[in-house]
C-alpha cells in the first residue's frame, strides 16, 4: 500500500499550514479548531519550514516557559522527516517508529501534498486486515 492511497481515503489533501511568526496562542487555536495534532509551519502555504505539534506545545508549559505569546518558530521542529505519495505505509510505519514521530508531511516535488498522522496509518491497516480477515473466512467457508 502507497501512501497516496491513504491520502484518497482521507478524502482530501488539504494540509493545515501556519506561519512561523504566527504565535502558539494562534496555533493552538488552530489545533482545537482543525481538531488535529499538528500544523506543517510554511512560509508560502506549500513547502514546508518544519512541523509543530501540540507536544511541542506542552514540553514548554512542563518547562515553565512563558509560550502561548511566542512565535511558532521558537517551537517548531525543522529537522522534519517528509515522505513521498509514492512511498510505502511500511517504510512510512518505520520511520515514524524509528523517530517517534506521529505526523509527517507528504512532499512531492518540494511541495505539500498532504499530511499522514499516526491515526491515518492505523485506520489503513485495521482495514486492511479486515479484507484479509473476511477473504480467509470466505476461502474457508468454501471450501467445506
Amino acid at each position: 500500500m502507497r501512501i497516496h492511497h491513504v491520502l484518497e481515503s482521507k478524502g482530501s489533501d488539504a494540509v493545515e499550514t501556519i506561519a512561523p511568526e504566527a504565535t502558539v496562542r494562534e496555533l493552538v487555536s488552530r489545533l482545537g479548531d482543525h481538531n488535529v495534532g499538528a500544523l506543517v509551519v510554511s512560509e508560502d502555504g506549500t513547502t514546508a519550514v518544519g512541523i509543530v505539534s501540540e507536544r511541542d506545545v506542552v514540553r514548554r508549559l512542563r518547562d515553565g516557559e512563558p509560550v502561548l505569546d511566542a512565535s511558532v518558530a521558537t517551537i517548531m521542529t525543522t529537522d522534519i522527516r517528509v515522505c513521498d505519495p509514492d512511498d510505502t505505509i511500511e517504510h512510512l510505519m518505520q520511520v515514524m517508529t524509528d523517530n517517534r514521530i506521529r505526523h509527517v508531511p507528504v512532499v512531492r516535488n518540494g511541495r505539500l501534498a498532504g499530511i499522514i498522522s499516526i491515526g491515518d496509518v492505523v485506520k489503513q491497516r485495521m482495514s486492511e486486515l479486515v479484507f484479509e480477515r473476511d477473504q480467509l473466512n470466505q476461502y474457508v467457508s468454501g471450501a467445506q
